[in-house]
């Protein structure tokens, strides 16, 4: 539908009538008005866009529970080899206009809805983004998803459904304000509940030694793993597969009635009040020993749940054949996202072990043939060590099976590799440093897993020659790269359908959005005058649409013809926002100098950030605050405000991602270099002929390497440089730019309030010390960014010249496809193979 069409429908008019399969608008219109007058979930007589969107919702969910039971079916029938994907996080986003996408059906729900009085845009804004994730490593579970549909993989997720997600980040006078997110309010149309499926799951208690010999965990508290199945269609195939969350629950019996009626409320229903706070937030404050306890808690809950019911589908797949264990890993992959399903080991050892009888060296081949893990860090803070205090107290079975891999582990070293004798300390699972002993998940999933990969090749080589490099030299063939992938259809087919509509015309075919290596076609395009004229009409309707959003979240006016320079990504040090707004902070000083003359010739830019500060973390908050003091100054200020803006962009999520990301036109990703893993927002940006400035770091590199360094605005020291620039530093070496030294001043000075920025300053300055000395490089690479971003000046002012780096940005985001990383998963770690429902 045309944006200008009205719809000129009236619901009254269509007859409500079941048609769950419906392909053509008037027997959709039917099915949702259907949904509207018997699934209700309002008072009648109203058909808001509220209650429209909960029927289109459930009309388009009746044809996917259709293609889910098939699928279901088909993999039960063919017992393929299946992979199981654990996560704590999946960034969905909406679900509605990806599942119509997918479905191929968006004009036909268009006209159905314009049948009903109604807008498939308006239908579409009133879905709430599903708050089960936070940044990078929830939105690659969601893409992979994606692709595993669109591939027809026989695989699953499994993931938490949390209530309150992360938070729903407000803007105030004093910075970023957390409240909870409201997405469960009302209700998830789009998951299914599933009384049938649940599983208890035991912690504290103690282990029982029985006269044979064997142990088993008793006692303690038991709640019970309740599961919630989302359907996730596959792109223009009938595959659609499930991610099962799991809700905790207590059960009736556990309620004392007794207490209650004495007026102990709160006593009375204790378990469910806990069984509540393991779902209620996506990770928890863990300052306090009560938040350790509830993060792992949560942890175990996702792998306990999820692991008994991967065994439960193995026996029940065998039908009454013999149950060959050494069987389980030719049919089941277990892929650990990250280290917090590392529990995942030591509960398929304790299955195997005391559920179902297996011996020591059966249960271990068992479990490293089955399980993988995926790493997504080298940042110390993020390689999660637990407390094996917390540990035995809450899992003291885990604990023993841990200590024992540990052990064996140890032996194994020492009777293989003398020459590893003196790095024992620091392989080993268990630290047992007196002060603080730990258990030490990385290394737990480095000896346990067949395979351990990084995300880009960057990455990957710090993994290989840093981080692992001991295990390594044990396992040199267990250690893969994967570069990480972004799907197509989401990131741009969907989002950006004007630039979608021209790449398929030049093109001569939309294949591209299953096999993105098309694109290089545009390649010897891009010169073209007609090609270019048609590319900027469309990131000029993309940039236009974004800044009515702007306004609308942030009453800042902002200049469509403006350079449009965005950086949205989790407010963290290393990715250093810090960098982009003192830079912003040159530039208005820079601006306000000039007289009127020079100002005309500077390239008017939108600088623009959004994302989360976590609730304690201090000096990402400063951030926050800073670029929103900034903004206020710049914006106001009538000398400068039509040559340069700087706007927060609040509760950045997906649904801000898809209106920020085709809008964009020049990308920082600045992160130190060899800290990010990969990133995949970069790929995001590139996809959509958005131009990156950034080190080389993570994914970086390889994007640079597939559109051509001339297309990249590169700047910073390289990962091999950063300790020794780190040790100069401490020696007193750092010599600053003249330029770093007057844009903290200038912030000093109170040009941007009375706001105290010196503890957030100080951190940039000094040469050794705790939360001192510039550990991510800002200082020393400011330079390098200021230069860059000149070059960006000029080159945007030559308009044939940047849009065909644009062009170019797209053309070489082929590699950059989840289905790429699936394919190479499912070949090169999982082993498995596609089961297509015929």
């Amino acid at each position: 539908m045309s944006p200008t069409a009205k719809p000129k429908g009236d619901a009254s008019k269509i007859p409500a009538a079941a048609n769950p399969l419906a392909d053509e608008p008037t027997k959709i219109a039917s099915n949702i008005n259907y949904h509207a007058n018997f699934s209700p979930h309002f008072s009648p007589f109203k058909f808001e866009p509220e209650q429209a969107y909960y029927a289109t919702a459930e009309s388009v969910r009746d044809r996917l529970i259709q293609q889910w039971n098939e699928t279901y079916l088909h993999f039960h029938k063919k017992n393929p080899k299946q992979t199981y994907y654990l996560s704590m996080e999946y960034l969905q986003g909406r679900a509605l206009t990806n599942a119509i996408g997918n479905l191929n059906l968006q004009s036909a729900y268009a006209e159905a809805l314009n049948k009903l009085g109604h807008e498939l845009e308006a239908i579409t804004e009133q879905e709430k983004d599903a708050a089960l994730g936070n940044g990078g490593l929830g939105r690659l579970a969601s893409c992979f998803l994606d692709s595993m549909a669109t591939l027809n993989l026989p695989a699953w997720g499994y993931g938490l459904r949390y209530r309150y997600g992360l938070f729903k980040q407000r803007i105030a006078k004093d910075g970023q304000e957390e409240t909870a997110e409201d997405w469960l309010e009302k209700f998830s149309p789009w998951e299914v509940v599933r009384h049938d499926v649940v599983y208890p799951v035991r912690f504290f208690g103690h282990v029982q030694v029985n006269p044979d010999g064997s142990r088993k965990w008793v006692e303690g508290e038991i709640l019970q793993a309740l599961a919630y199945d989302v359907p996730i269609p596959g792109y223009k195939t009938k595959n659609t597969i499930s991610l099962r969350l799991w809700e905790a629950k207590a059960s009736s019996q556990d309620f004392n009635l007794f207490q209650f009626n004495d007026g102990q409320y709160e006593p009375a229903a204790q378990l469910h009040s806990r069984a509540q706070q393991i779902c209620a937030v996506l990770y928890p404050g863990d300052a306090t020993e009560e938040g350790k306890l509830l993060r792992l808690k949560q942890q175990f809950f996702l792998c306990s749940a999820s692991l008994q019911d991967i065994i439960f589908r193995f026996k029940e797949r065998k039908q009454g054949a013999q149950l060959k264990w050494s069987e389980f890993p030719t049919k089941v992959a277990v892929q650990m996202n990250d280290t917090h399903p590392t529990l995942a080991i030591p509960e398929l050892m304790r299955l195997l072990l005391d559920e179902e009888g297996l011996g020591w060296d059966e249960a271990w081949d068992v479990t490293t043939r089955t399980v993988a893990y995926t790493n997504h860090t080298v940042l110390p803070e993020a390689l999660e060590k637990w407390s094996q205090t917390v540990m035995w107290k809450l899992l003291p079975r885990h604990m023993e099976i841990i200590q024992e891999i540990d052990k064996r582990f140890i032996d194994m070293v020492r009777a293989t590799r003398t020459d590893l004798e003196s790095k024992i300390p620091g392989m080993c699972v268990l630290d047992n440093n007196p002060q603080k002993p730990v258990v030490r998940m990385a290394n737990l999933c480095v000896v346990s897993a067949h395979t351990v990969n990084g995300v880009a090749e960057l990455h990957s080589d710090i993994l290989k020659n840093e981080l692992f490099a001991d295990y390594v030299s044990i396992w040199p063939s267990k250690f893969q790269n994967k570069t990480n992938g972004i799907t197509p259809r989401r990131w741009l087919k969907f989002c950006s359908p004007e630039l979608s509509n021209i790449i398929t015309k030049w093109l001569k075919t939309d294949e591209w959005a299953t096999n993105l290596d098309l694109l290089v076609g545009l390649r010897k395009l891009a010169d073209d005058a007609k090609l270019q004229e048609e590319w900027a009409s469309a990131k000029m309707a993309n940039k236009k649409r974004l800044a009515q959003y702007v306004e609308h979240v942030t009453g800042v006016k902002v200049d469509p013809n403006s350079l449009f320079d965005i950086q949205v990504k989790r407010i963290h040090e290393y990715k250093r926002q810090l960098l982009n707004i003192l830079g912003a902070i040159y530039r208005y000083k820079k601006l306000k100098e000039m007289s009127p003359e020079e100002r005309k010739k500077a390239t008017p830019r939108t600088v623009m950030l959004g994302g989360k500060a976590f609730a304690t973390y201090t000096n990402a908050k400063r951030i926050v605050k800073l670029v929103n003091d900034v903004g206020a100054v710049v914006n106001t200020d009538p000398e400068v405000n039509s040559y340069l803006k700087v706007v927060f962009v609040p509760n950045y999520n997906v649904s801000v991602a898809e209106l920020l990301i085709p809008g964009s036109e020049l990308s920082q990703h600045i992160s130190t270099a060899g800290m990010e893993a990969s990133g995949t927002s970069n790929m995001k940006f590139s996809l959509n002929g958005c131009l990156i400035i950034g080190t080389l770091d993570g994914a970086n590199v390889e994007i640079r390497e597939e559109i051509g360094q001339e297309n990249f605005f590169l700047f910073g020291a390289t990962a091999d440089e950063v300790p020794k620039l780190r040790k100069d530093r401490e020696n007193g070496l750092f010599k600053p730019d003249p330029r770093f030294e007057e844009a903290k001043k200038f912030i000093r000075s109170g040009a941007f309030g009375s706001y105290d920025y010196n503890p957030l300053l100080e951190s940039l300055e000094g040469n050794s010390g705790f939360g001192r000395a510039d550990y991510f490089l800002v200082g020393h690479d400011f330079a390098g960014y200021l230069d860059a971003q000149a070059r960006v000046d000029e080159a945007y002012k030559d308009r044939k010249k940047w849009l065909k780096m644009s062009i170019l940005s797209t053309a070489g985001s082929g590699k950059f496809s989840s289905d790429r990383t699936i394919a190479q998963y499912a070949k090169e770690i999982w082993k498995i193979e596609e089961c297509r429902v015929p």
